[in-house]
């Protein structure tokens, strides 16, 4: 039986620049660091899998006025890591919910909504 199931049109849900950035990233380190053919082919498919993914998504960029936000939230010492307060000024700036599982961090942004669709 399913429980608490929340319903999103596709349209309502955005990526950020930051998050793209982090995940291709994460592959194209991983492909520099395969050493055996094996090792190659997977990391290239899994990356290719990643680009199809992200693909579907509509995605947020980095803005001036989000750059600027971040400057101010690095001001106010809330410890949270450079790209959380980079995707935070994103969604702050379009007036975006940021999904996540890490509420903890999220939480110190003053006036960020987050939810944790993890559950």
């Amino acid at each position: 039986m399913l429980r608490n199931v929340i319903y999103h049109l596709a349209d309502d849900i955005r990526v950020t620049s930051i998050t793209v950035e982090e995940q291709l990233g994460g592959w194209f380190v991983a492909i520099r660091n395969a050493r055996t053919p094996q090792q190659i082919e997977t990391t290239h498919a899994r990356l290719a899998g990643t680009v199809r993914v992200l693909a579907n998504w509509d995605v947020i960029p980095f803005s001036a006025a989000a750059v600027i936000r971040v400057q101010d939230l690095l001001r106010q010492r809330l410890n949270v890591g450079g790209n959380g307060l980079r995707i935070a000024a994103i969604a702050l700036e379009a007036g975006a919910v940021v999904v996540t599982r890490n509420l903890r961090d999220f939480g110190r942004v003053p006036g960020l909504r987050c939810a944790d669709w993890s559950v």
